[in-house]
C-alpha cells in the first residue's frame, strides 16, 4: 500500500496537490494523507475525487508520534512535526511504513507531498 501524504497551505490549489504529486516520481499512491484539518478542505477532496482515490485523517497526535526525514522549522512550529507531509504519509501507511523518499514541493511552493509505503490495506 502506497499513501501519498499532504501538507499545504490554506491557498493551496488542486494544481498545487498536483504538482506536489508528480515531483514524487515513482509508485502511484493507493490513496492521500494529510492532517486531520487538512483532509477536510473542499481542495484536498475535490483532487482526491478527481484521481478516485481515498482520503486518511491524520490525528495531531499521530502526525507528531512519527520520525520524519525532513525537518521544517516552520512544520515544527505549526504542527510538532518536521514534515506534516512526511508523518501524514507515514500514519496513515501503518506502524511498519517507511519513506519512499523525502518530501517534494510543489512548483508554486504551496503544496508538499510524501510517499510511505506500508502494511495498510
Amino acid at each position: 500500500m502506497i499513501v501519498a501524504g499532504f501538507g499545504f497551505r490554506g491557498s493551496a490549489r488542486a494544481e498545487s496537490l498536483a504538482s506536489a504529486l508528480a515531483r514524487c516520481r515513482g509508485a502511484v499512491p493507493d490513496m492521500l494523507a494529510s492532517a486531520d484539518d487538512k483532509a477536510q478542505s473542499p481542495v484536498f477532496r475535490a483532487f482526491a475525487a478527481r484521481l478516485g482515490l481515498p482520503v486518511i485523517a491524520v490525528t495531531e497526535d499521530a502526525l507528531v508520534a512519527q520520525s520524519t526525514l525532513t525537518q521544517s522549522a516552520f512544520s515544527l512550529r505549526a504542527r510538532g512535526t518536521g514534515s506534516v507531509a512526511e508523518a501524514a504519509a507515514l500514519a496513515a501507511a501503518g506502524p511498519n511504513a517507511r519513506l519512499i523518499g523525502p518530501r517534494e514541493i510543489s512548483a508554486d511552493g504551496l503544496a508538499t507531498c510524501a510517499l510511505a509505503e506500508g502494511d495498510t490495506p
